[in-house]
């Protein structure tokens, strides 16, 4: 089989090395996004598909736009029986579905219809899920709509952060990407309509949706704090400066202990109090334009008076 292989981030690397060492695939060259500013210096680099397609000696094209005229000339001369797309970061538009006789097979972080969209791993977390999966589907013109292909199962460990689940999943969805190609090729697979009313969605993240809304159970932020990590996180702010926040849920229940976002010592531990009655335990504090630092270097430093408040939302 012939395979174009679209994608950007490290989340497509596992599954285009997979493909690569496998004798029944071709994989004829990579689409990935132009090089752009990353990282903290914001120097202009390559995406890490671009750098894993170089590393393995295989033709790497960046198109600006996927839509240009450019573009479609290129994936009609490059004649692929199939192109698989994980996390690309561009529409594909209608005009090019065709090009590919078994179509385009894109590799989603969620058991579709559920957490259709741009970061589903990151809400299904922050939701509280406590499972999530993996579906192959051949894409078509909408967002997520494409009929649905091969799915697998993936439990949320209670502790588990956005990284985490994402480096797992994307190791666990080479051999399923396979076995979709596999089985597309063979005439195996019937493709299966979503059940759009079960539809649910999960939109590309904003920097307020890490701010802190003390009113909601500790769960609940805890739950936020895992799927914003790295970003936007879970910030507040103390003393008018913003500052973002890791934490946990505490064993106990607390009973009109405060009133949200009051922060107060408990033996040697650093105390918050969250909506309905609960609390979390602060572990670390890093300010803005500085360091961070542990939960008692925090409460030390800024000489806490007692019940003293972090910002509400």
């Amino acid at each position: 089989m012939r395979l174009l292989f679209c994608g950007t981030p490290h989340f497509a690397v596992p599954t285009f090395i997979h493909l690569l060492a496998k004798p029944d695939i071709e994989i004829a060259a990579v689409i990935t996004q132009p090089d752009r500013p990353r990282g903290r210096g914001k120097q202009i680099s390559p995406s890490p598909m671009k750098r894993a397609a170089i590393a393995a000696s295989v033709p790497v094209h960046q198109p600006e736009k996927i839509r240009s005229p450019e573009a479609r000339q290129l994936l009609q001369q490059l004649a692929p029986d199939c192109i698989v797309i994980i996390a690309y970061g561009q529409i594909i538009p209608a005009a090019l579905l065709n090009i590919p006789k078994l179509g385009w097979i894109n590799l989603h972080a969620s058991l579709l219809p559920k957490y259709r969209g741009a970061a589903p791993i990151n809400w299904a977390i922050a939701n509280g899920e406590t499972q999530t999966g993996l579906t192959t589907m051949r894409i078509d013109a909408g967002m997520d709509t494409g009929p649905m292909l091969l799915q697998e199962e993936i439990d949320i460990a209670p502790e588990e952060t956005a990284p985490e689940l994402t480096a797992s999943m994307a190791e666990a969805g080479a051999p399923l990407m396979l076995d979709t190609l596999r089985g597309l090729a063979g005439g195996k697979l019937v493709p299966r309509p979503q059940d759009t009313e079960r539809a649910t969605y999960a939109p590309l993240l904003k920097k307020e949706d890490g701010r802190i809304d003390w009113n909601r159970p500790a769960q609940e932020i805890y739950n936020r704090m895992r799927g914003f990590a790295p970003w936007p996180g879970a910030y507040t702010s103390f003393r008018g400066q913003s500052c973002h926040l890791w934490a946990e849920p505490f064993s106990l229940r607390a009973v009109n202990v405060a009133e949200p976002a009051t922060i107060f010592h408990e033996d040697t531990q650093i105390l918050i109090a969250c909506g309905h009655a609960t609390l979390l335990r602060l572990l670390s504090v890093k300010v803005e334009g500085r360091k961070q630092i542990s939960a008692v270097e925090f409460a030390n430093g800024a000489r806490l008076t007692e019940r003293e408040r972090f910002d509400n939302a």
